[in-house]
């Protein structure tokens, strides 16, 4: 039997009665339930956090239901959007008919049976997480990787690229090492990509992003009531990733109660959800990376041997950015029209005098140094040519041997950046356009960056 599908619901109607009988009923069932007179209060309650299912009244003094629904397609993407079930007691064709084209899941006739309203919660919680997991899947799968090219002509990024390509039609487990910032996850995505299993999902996790109390439920699920907070049943990412792949980043940073339950996994492709009585199997492919040295943490006691070789089956190594500067012109260009377009910037090109510092430069942070150095430098920049100002490195101490600025490595790129853009807005009042005049960018380069960092 399957579990009930329990989780939050915005409920609004004006009548009391009617609101207080329902949440009690809903909140009974198992579902976080948060209550609002009228169509204003639950347009704030949706803007302070988000909610699996709405159940709305249509007829409501200030803001009918429909409108609610329709303010909510406007304001929200299709992902973050409740599932909606309206209530009325003056149903219309009509009225039923623009609910439903509104994307409405249910159109409630008044009076109904508790019931029957907790019935339908239910089911539109089920399609809630069904659709969250497809839109999941979906944007793993395309984001900013529909070409997933490597960027890379020099010998060694070649031998990478040769390695992936023989490994990709077998179901061979990969390990990719490198320096961070090398591309260990673009070539985890290109070997997918390149596989049978293309059509299937490609699920990434950081492991070291991920609490280690959390992460055992993250990678392999739980059920109801496995552990406090547990609320409903949950599918891990290597369920997720069933028939496909999964990439685990920063492998060295998991625990050994850990790293025994991944080795099961990788050597009777099966694990148990947390609370589960019974065994999951599952056919995914795992391609893990690292930026540390696994042997090393072997001897040292703190990396499961057997593990090792069991990931060590097809190494890949990513040489880093300092040792194959012929790749650096060609990423330059990649870079360079990649975010042009992203931010509205007309940038042709790169100065020499800048492409030589570019050149020269150590890049400790290796390839996702480059790219914001690259994306901070069309956004500052005040022609249509990239010159050795725009591409100034941050944190400069002073110069190098090479009369180069060096770069201070503690400093934070997106710090720079936010701060940059709040000093502009609060200098121009707020005003977008007089805010993005200052800083000699484009208000769609502005408006960007006010996503990109979530400025209210």
């Amino acid at each position: 039997m399957s579990a009930v599908p329990h989780g939050s619901v915005l409920l609004v109607d004006d009548e009391e009665k009617i609101r207080k009988r329902l949440g009690r009923a809903l909140s009974t069932d198992g579902h976080d339930v948060v209550e609002a007179v009228d169509g204003r209060d639950a347009q704030r309650q949706l803007g302070l956090r988000p909610f699996d299912v709405l159940v709305a009244d249509n007829l409501m003094p200030g803001l009918t239901g429909i409108e609610l629904v329709r303010d909510i397609v406007r304001a929200l993407p299709p992902a973050e959007r409740p599932e909606v079930l309206l209530m009325t007691a003056h149903a219309t064709v009509e009225s039923a008919i623009e609910a439903m084209k509104l994307g409405a899941l249910e159109y409630l006739q008044k009076p109904f049976e508790v019931d029957e309203l907790l019935a339908l919660v239910r089911h539109a919680m089920e399609h809630h997480r069904l659709r969250s997991e497809r839109q999941y899947l979906i944007t793993e799968r395309n984001e900013d990787f529909n070409h997933y090219g490597i960027v890379g002509r020099s010998r060694g990024m070649q031998e990478v690229i040769r390695r992936a390509e023989r490994v990709a039609d077998t179901k061979s487990t990969v390990l990719i090492t490198g320096e961070t910032g090398t591309g260990k996850e673009m070539v985890a995505r290109a070997i997918h990509h390149r596989s049978a299993q293309r059509e299937m999902p490609l699920i990434k996790v950081n492991c070291a992003a991920i609490p280690d109390t959390l992460l055992e439920s993250e990678l392999f699920g739980h059920v109801r009531g496995a552990f406090t907070g547990a609320m409903a049943n949950k599918r891990g990412k290597f369920a997720l990733a069933d028939g496909g792949t999964i990439f685990l980043d920063e492998i060295g940073t998991l625990t050994l109660t850990l790293q025994a339950k991944l080795l099961r996994v990788l050597q009777e492709r099966e694990f148990e959800p947390l609370g589960a009585e019974r065994s999951q199997r599952v056919d995914v492919r795992v391609i893990a990376a690292t930026n540390r040295d696994l042997r090393k943490m072997v001897g040292d006691g703190t990396f499961q041997e057997d593990l090792y070789y069991r990931l060590n089956v097809i190494p890949i190594e990513i040489p880093p950015l300092r040792d194959r500067r012929d790749d650096i012109p060609a990423l330059i260009e990649h870079f360079v029209d990649k975010h042009r377009h992203r931010t509205g910037r007309t940038v042709t090109g790169v100065h020499p005098d800048a492409a030589v510092a570019l050149q020269h430069y150590a890049w400790p942070g290796n390839v996702r140094e480059l790219e914001n150095t690259i994306e901070r430098a069309i956004v500052l920049s005040q022609g249509p040519e990239l010159t050795v100002s725009a591409v100034s490195f941050l944190g400069v101490q002073g110069q190098g041997q090479s009369g180069l600025p060096s770069l201070g490595l503690h400093q934070n790129i997106e710090w720079v950046e936010k701060e940059t853009i709040r000093k502009a807005l609060e200098q121009a009042g707020g005003i977008k356009k007089d805010a993005a005049d200052l800083m000699g960018i484009s208000q769609r380069a502005l408006s960007y960056y006010l996503a990109k960092y979530r400025f209210d």
